[in-house]
């Protein structure tokens, strides 16, 4: 039995429309100015505080502030602007049936992740959905992995295996002593695959199952 644990984001689900346009929204409430929605991808992937302040070129209270007003509009909006990737409803059900037990582990807030996920009819493939809460400062990949897997009772990590689309991906699997898949079909680059070290690249769904049924 192998633990496989998927990143949320570009992953399992395309979520661009509602991340950047609630990116558009915080930035137009803080008085900043704001540009196209296809400016904003590279804020799909890593922890939102950490992109405000590398992206906005604020400071990490002015970051919070933004975060919150992020938070208004996704909280009843942006979570459902969002699409399954087609071929994942599949491959979950498959990797399931084979016995593998399957985990999200996500820099976004676990309440938003079950509600997207559930909304999507995937949550009831996941034996937990590790993410951060909302009043926490978000926690790194490798923490929200490691919480996840100590919540599933996980103590040999032998046979996990993280998937995912960018490059905190990659580092936070390996210091968790873990292995990643890096797939190219979410919002990270062959480029920055090669880069940071990904175990394995998969261009699209189908060659991700290749990989994980094999």
């Amino acid at each position: 039995m192998r633990v496989i644990i998927f990143d949320l984001d570009g992953t399992l689900t395309d979520p661009e429309e509602g991340i950047c346009e609630s990116v558009r929204y915080a930035l137009t409430k803080g008085g900043y100015p704001v540009g196209s929605r296809e400016q904003y991808h590279p804020w799909i992937g890593p922890p939102l505080l950490r992109s405000f302040i590398e992206y906005a070129g604020v400071d990490e209270a002015e970051a919070m502030r933004l975060l919150g007003f992020y938070r208004e509009r996704f909280s009843t909006v942006g979570l459902f602007e969002n699409r399954v990737y087609p071929g994942i409803p599949e491959l979950l059900r498959e990797l399931k049936a084979a016995g593998n037990r399957l985990m999200v582990a996500t820099g976004k807030p676990a309440v938003f992740s079950e509600r997207i996920l559930e909304h999507f009819g995937l949550l009831a493939y996941f034996d937990t959905v590790s993410g951060i809460s909302l009043s926490e400062t978000p926690m790194d990949k490798q923490g929200v992995i490691t919480a996840g897997l100590l919540r599933m009772g996980v103590t040999d990590r032998t046979d996990c295996v993280m998937v995912g689309d960018r490059d905190q991906d990659v580092e936070g699997a390996r210091l968790c002593g873990l292995p990643c898949i890096y797939v190219l079909y979410g919002y990270g680059s062959r480029e920055e695959a090669l880069r940071c070290g990904a175990a394995q690249i998969a261009e699209s769904v189908s060659e991700l199952r290749a990989i994980l049924m094999e």
